[in-house]
């Protein structure tokens, strides 16, 4: 397997690159994400890579981040998420964004990625849930973290992660974690 490659960027045709390597060039598609903060054609490049061979093709995919790469691998595992699929999931969000969305279980922003409908995006809440963890963290900005934690303790509390979510997003997104669960209990007491 090819877990990684460093050469000489060669090419930048979105979503594909061709990277140098010692004279061998390989084509490697990458999400947007990483295909942005690629340098200049001609400079040195690294890619971690996702190797996937399949009847008709040999495809690598290339990642900027161990997050992506691992996040990737994630989305490929679930039922009906190829790899195009996953590329363009980790195109249109960051890896904290996908992970918040998954924390906060907003479908909404997943069936704005092209290819993604309503179905998909609920099974990919659902897939995902738990498995973005210490590897896949939020952003580490306080407004998440604190949503993170008013989250985890309107469910620890018993309120199911629909009620919880609903509240989370009636919250300003500045409160601290203290007055949201505060406003969320006031909000879901009616």
């Amino acid at each position: 397997m090819i877990g990684k490659l460093t050469g000489t960027l060669a090419e930048r045709n979105p979503p594909q690159v061709v990277v140098d390597c010692n004279g061998v060039g390989y084509e490697v598609d990458v999400p947007m994400s990483t295909f942005y903060n690629l340098p200049h054609t001609g400079e040195r490049v690294s890619l971690l890579t996702h190797f996937v061979v399949r009847e008709d093709a040999q495809i690598l995919y290339g990642f900027g981040t161990h997050e992506e790469r691992a996040a990737f691998r994630q989305l490929i595992k679930i039922s009906g998420i190829g790899p195009r699929m996953a590329l363009g999931v980790l195109s249109g969000l960051s890896v904290g964004e996908l992970a918040q969305i998954v924390t906060l279980q907003d479908a909404g922003r997943l069936v704005k990625i092209p290819g993604i409908g309503k179905k998909t995006a609920e099974r990919l809440l659902l897939e995902l849930k738990g498995k973005l963890g210490a590897d896949l963290a939020l952003p580490a900005h306080a407004a998440t973290d604190a949503q993170a934690d008013i989250l985890q303790a309107l469910i620890a509390l018993g309120y199911s992660d629909k009620e919880a979510s609903a509240a989370l997003k009636a919250l300003p997104k500045d409160a601290s974690v203290s007055d949201g669960i505060k406003l969320a209990l006031r909000a879901l007491a009616k």
